[in-house]
């Protein structure tokens, strides 16, 4: 069975990427510089919508630069210990070519880590992945090319991810392109094909050059010729839009009614998008009074939000979306654009960046609240301000707090407000351990032989006389009553 055309025409060099002269160039650069030893960012992204060019790119660029590949993909298996035992392995050491030839590092061979759809990571499946790939970014001494379609996924799990690589973004080619590519083709197939119907094509994929491939494949599937009237069939394909998307219909693009449409496209909740525009709009309205414009509308929405969650309705959300996207777009009256790159919410990093010690607070205040039999909001208002200033000052109360409420070390180190490796921690936790010892030192050990009770005497027989009366059997008494007392107050029994 023949491979399918999108196998079968995938660019075998980089100068058969189709639409993106760009970021090939920015790739081939990186490459190149691998050549003079490790650059200062060992690993690339390339990001940008499925199906336009990013993982061929990868491996035409292995092709090119003469590089071995080791590849993982969503189909692998890819927890913590799956990327450390293949793919960082595979950047520690030496490799073989594809014929059996020994490619060494000092001479110049190498081999390329892909990381295919980094972006799709999810829970129990890829446990510790994303740790992993930093790890494989920091330490790596191959080439790595992580590939994600959204680019935000990733980076938000972890900021190492977009500071210590080299981003480089592929965009979806335009339909001039995708027709050139094409004609190639049916050139190669032996089928004649009118220019109408590639362009059709072409104009249906919305720049999914994959996508493209397949629909040509599949109409010329017993045909030597196909027609503009054979692409009447082909079903438009719905493209997942993206925030950055969104963000660039909102401030760039000029045309508040597609801001508003988009906004129904995106997979992301209103609040979160109002984070967003919130973060973006000093940067991109730089006159004052598309400023003071914008921030009015932005206002509005957060007015309606706030009011479907006083009053549960959610009828107020096309409002709320109204105003944040077309009301923002409206806004502005300068011609001014920003050529600079969209910024993700800052807000949305300090809170990822401060999730560890928030989960550390959270735990400290509900050991403390019982310990001390109080609620964990009064021990986070009331005690733990007071509590840290009595902490510092006082050595004895440290190991008893410490010890009564079952502190761990980084929770006694935010109580006080120090490091989790400074030595005053040490020292408490020292203590501890050290009276817990004495403690056991001095406690009697406790016999394992158990202690034989003493046999109960043997019950003697009276001996009785047949004709002897029987003595009537005795009625068993009753405890005798508590009486209340003297004071006049009944007692619970008198009832």
């Amino acid at each position: 069975m023949s491979p399918d055309w999108t196998e079968k025409y995938r660019p075998k060099s980089l100068d058969d990427v189709v639409g993106n002269p760009q970021a090939v160039n920015d790739l081939r650069t990186w490459a190149a510089q691998w050549n003079r030893g490790a650059p200062k960012f060992k690993a690339v992204i390339l990001m940008g919508s499925p199906g336009i060019g990013k993982t061929s790119s990868a491996v035409a660029l292995a092709n090119d630069m003469g590089w071995g590949l080791v590849e993982m993909n969503a189909s692998d298996q890819r927890t913590a210990d799956a990327i450390r035992s293949v793919a960082l392995r595979a950047s520690y050491s030496d490799t073989f070519s594809d014929t059996g030839e020994f490619l060494s590092t000092a001479s110049g061979g190498r081999k390329l880590i892909v990381l295919d759809e980094a972006d799709s990571l999810f829970g129990n499946v890829d446990r510790g992945a994303v740790p992993a790939i930093v790890e494989l970014i920091r330490e790596t001494r191959q080439p790595v090319i992580l590939i994600v379609n959204d680019f935000y996924a990733l980076s938000r799990k972890s900021s190492a991810i977009k500071s210590e690589t080299q981003q480089i973004t592929f965009k979806r080619p335009v339909p001039a392109s995708i027709v050139k590519a094409l004609r190639k083709i049916v050139a190669s197939e032996g089928i004649e094909a009118e220019d109408t119907a590639l362009s059709a094509i072409a104009a249906n994929s919305n720049g999914d050059m994959r996508a493209a491939v397949r629909d040509l494949e599949s109409l010329c599937a017993g045909r030597d010729r196909i027609t503009e009237a054979d692409t009447a069939d082909l079903s438009n394909r719905i493209v997942r839009k993206s925030i950055y998307d969104l963000m660039f219909n909102v401030f760039r693009k000029n045309s508040p009614s597609d801001a508003r449409r988009m906004m129904m496209d995106i997979d992301e909740d209103a609040d979160t998008v109002m984070l967003w525009i919130d973060e973006n709009l000093p940067y991109e309205f730089r006159e004052r009074g598309d400023l003071v414009r914008g921030y009015e509308r932005l206002s509005r929405a957060d007015i309606f939000m706030g009011r479907i969650m006083k009053r549960q309705y959610y009828g107020f959300l096309r409002y709320a979306g109204d105003m944040m996207t077309m009301g923002v777009a409206s806004a502005k009256r300068s011609s001014h654009v920003n050529r600079e790159r969209i910024r993700p919410p800052s807000y949305l990093s300090k809170m990822s960046r401060s999730k560890g010690i928030r989960a550390t607070k959270k735990n400290t205040c509900l050991k403390l609240s019982e310990y001390m039999h109080n609620s964990t909001k009064r021990i986070a208002q009331d005690v733990v301000p007071a509590l840290r200033q009595m902490l510092n000052n006082d050595a004895e109360l440290r190991v008893s707090i410490t010890r009564g409420a079952g502190l761990e070390e980084d929770e006694l180190a935010y109580l006080m407000g120090v490091k989790n490796d400074s030595k005053v921690v040490k020292e408490v936790f020292k203590a501890i351990a050290e009276g817990d010892a004495a403690a056991k030192a001095i406690r009697p050990p406790v016999s394992k032989t158990s202690v034989a009770k003493p046999a109960p005497a043997p019950a003697v027989k009276v001996p009785v006389h047949e004709d002897a009366p029987k003595a009537p059997a005795q009625k068993r008494a009753d405890p005798p009553k508590p009486t209340a007392p003297k004071t006049g107050q009944r007692s619970l029994f008198d009832f």
